[in-house]
This record gives C-alpha cells, structure tokens and sequence, in this order.
C-alpha cells in the first residue's frame, strides 16, 4: 500500500463499524451522555451497569471526534511527572492520580475480557527515554519518585536502551512494567454496541442546542428538533467543552501522528513496548496490532482545523528526522498521516466532576496523553456522583482547583 491520507489511520483501519440513527422524537431517560467516544461510550457502559435509563447523543459520526485520532497508548503516567505532579498539588493527590491510571489499565483488561474484543488489547511496558543530557538528572529523580510510592520501575543507561530497543543517542531512561495499547475506536464501538443490546439508546448526528433546567430534570433541545427530558446530564465532550465553558480551564494543542507499512520484523524490539522521551513537546510512539509503527508528537497551540492541517507535511518531517536521531540505519515507509487535537491543562489532570453553571450535570474531560485512563476513572467518579457520593480525586480533577 502507498498512500497517505489527512485522515485518522483507525477510521480507514476499521471502516464503517456501524451506524445509528438520529433523534427524531422526544425521549426520556435518567441520564444523558453528551459525546460518543471513548469516554463517552465508558460512561455509558457504567451507567448501563448500574441501572440507569441511558441516551447517548453525539453530534457526528460516533466515535468521529478526537477517538478517531488518538494513538491509543494507555499509560499510567501522567504528562506532568510525578515528582513535579507533588510539588504542585501534594503528595496525597499526585499518587493517587498516578495509582488510578494504573488500575485503569487493570480495568480496560477486564473490560477487553468482557466484551471478547478485537481491538487488540495488549500488555505493554513504557520506556521514557531521556533525549538531551541535561534532562538525566530530573528524570532520575522523577524515577525515584516512582520507585518510592511502589511503581514497577528500573533505570536503564544508554548502552542498555541501545541493547534492548535498539535506539542510539539516548541518555538513559525509565522502563516501567505497566502499560498497554488498544484500538480505541474500535472498543469504543464494542462497548456500544454492547450496551445497545442492553437497553442503551444511541443517536448520532444529534447536537444539543440548549438546556433548560427544571427541578429534578433538564430539558434538551437538539439542533434536529425533537427534546430529550433527562434527570442527570453527563458531558463526555472533551476539548469541545471549551465552546461550552468559558472560563480558560484548558489550553488546546494540535498534535501530529504518522503510520507506517506493515513491518512485523523490523518492529519486534518494540512490539511490546510504549516509547516516548523527554522533549518539549515529546515524541511518542508504538506498534500497531497488524504490525505497524506509529509515531507522532511535534505538537503546536491549536488555532484551527486548516492551519493545523496545512502543517501535515512539515511535522511529518520533523517527527522521521527525530525517529531518524535514534533509529539512524532504519528507513520509515510512510502510508498514513494525521493530526488531532486535544486540550492540555495546566497540571495535566482531567476535570471531573460538576460545574456552578450547569445543573443536575457532571462533567467527564480526560484531557493530555491521559485521556483513556482518566475516563476509565471517570467511570467510577460518575457512578458515585449518580449515588450522590464523593471520591477521594474529586477535589483534585474539579473546575476552579
């Protein structure tokens, strides 16, 4: 295959999982959930779970939004490490954050289980390479901060990543047990259609237009007409929520990815391994599960979709001269490149939680390189909220922290 494309490599990957209809009636339920991707489709699976009467709207395609261009890596770390993550909001709140990606991972791996899936779910360690000199000293001190609070990790020196992974010009770096990948977008669907069997109600090409809130309930206007009158609204909209909330609570940034053609021999040292490294913004990468590498970073402020776009070409040069910096005798054959956009907070935890502005509603925003696991700790803060309970990472993820 030679062909490169502005569009995401899952939807091209995967196809046309499936279709739903669009509202074209009044409906009732007990909870609505704004947003069909990943966290979307988490939260409704919880909500199913728990009993809920449940509506799931997006104004796409499902799982045509940010889903569609993530890279899938589901990591425990957050994007700020940890020893800084304490200094900025204590130790009691940093590690906790930390241990609830970690059990996240356990939770994707159960839910996979569940649902039979065919996204490939796969365990994987995370290498965190140090790619300046000058960046050892802190990386050796965000290690020892994980060594402390009982994360699975060892130090490799530069020789040792080179023997292992194959990768010169490095500085040393982190190996940590946890980790894994998936196909996002095609669990997303798994997990949808999963539920519709159940009971949950799913309409796309659906926007909301406007709430209006009643006591005990809003009522939802969408864009096609019909309203939707729910007890509790669940918003799973991601950086979009910046259109919604207009307070500055998140910055966006474009990020930039590109695939390669099926390789399974060239990519073996890492077929089992999450790589990323520590520049500003950094590189990241992964196998695929039909035996790929995709790469990406070299991310920018995000002003809009054709000026993001209009940089295809050049990032993708940038992220092959990087991998090139460390893979000098590999030769990358490139079939697809993307770019995606996510928000970026200012101590990389999500917000969770409710809003002054918004009654009888919860937000779940998975935000930085954490979207998946958040949402996965989402799903537990929301069946607690529902019960009108708290959680322990409430007051660290909530809006005005």
């Amino acid at each position: 295959m030679d062909l490169k494309s502005n569009e995401p490599f899952w939807l091209l990957k995967n196809g046309l999982v499936a279709s739903y209809p669009s509202l074209k009636s009044d409906q009732e339920c007990d909870v609505l959930i704004v947003g069909g991707g990943i966290t979307g489709s988490l939260i409704a699976h919880q909500m199913i779970e728990d009993g809920y009467q449940t509506i799931l709207i997006d104004k796409r395609e499902i799982c045509n939004g940010s889903t569609s261009a993530t890279t899938s890596m589901l990591q425990y770390e957050i994007d700020l490490p940890l020893f800084e993550l304490i200094a900025e909001i204590g130790e009691k709140g940093a590690v906790e954050s930390y241990k609830a990606c970690s059990d996240s991972i356990d939770m994707i791996e159960k839910l996979a289980k569940e649902l039979k899936t065919k996204a490939g779910f796969k365990r994987k360690r995370s290498l965190y390479f140090a790619s300046k000199k000058k960046d050892v000293s802190w990386l050796q001190q965000e290690f020892e901060a994980r060594r402390t609070y009982g994360f699975e990790v060892e130090w490799l020196e530069a020789e040792e990543i080179q023997r292992a992974f194959g990768f010169r010009n490095t500085f040393g770096g982190i190996v940590s047990k946890q980790g894994a990948s998936i196909d996002a977008f095609k669990f997303a669907h798994e997990l949808l259609e999963f539920n519709a069997k159940k009971g949950l109600a799913i309409f796309d090409k659906t926007e909301l237009k406007s709430v209006k809130y009643e006591k005990g309930y809003n009522l939802v206007s969408t864009t096609n007409g019909p309203q939707i009158k729910a007890k509790k609204i669940i918003y799973c909209i991601g950086y979009e929520s910046k259109n919604l909330i207009k307070e500055n609570f998140v910055s966006l940034k474009s990020t930039f990815a590109v695939v390669s053609e099926i390789d399974h021999e060239k990519f073996k040292n890492i077929s089992s391994t999450l790589v990323w490294n520590t520049d500003d913004p950094y590189m990241y990468m992964r196998t695929t599960d039909d035996g790929r590498l995709l790469i990406g970073g070299g991310d920018e402020d995000f002003y809009d979709a054709e000026k993001r776009d209009a940089l295809l070409n050049k990032k993708e040069k940038e992220i092959l001269k990087t991998l090139k910096k460390i893979k000098p005798d590999y030769h990358f054959y490139p079939d697809f490149v993307w770019a995606g956009t996510f928000g970026e907070t200012k101590d990389g935890l999500p917000y969770i939680g409710t809003h002054e502005k918004f009654k009888n509603s919860y937000f779940v925003l998975g935000f930085g390189g954490n979207g998946i696991t958040f949402s996965v700790t989402g799903m537990e803060m929301a069946s607690l909220f529902m019960k009108n309970k708290k959680h322990p990472l409430s007051r660290y993820f909530k809006f005005g922290r």
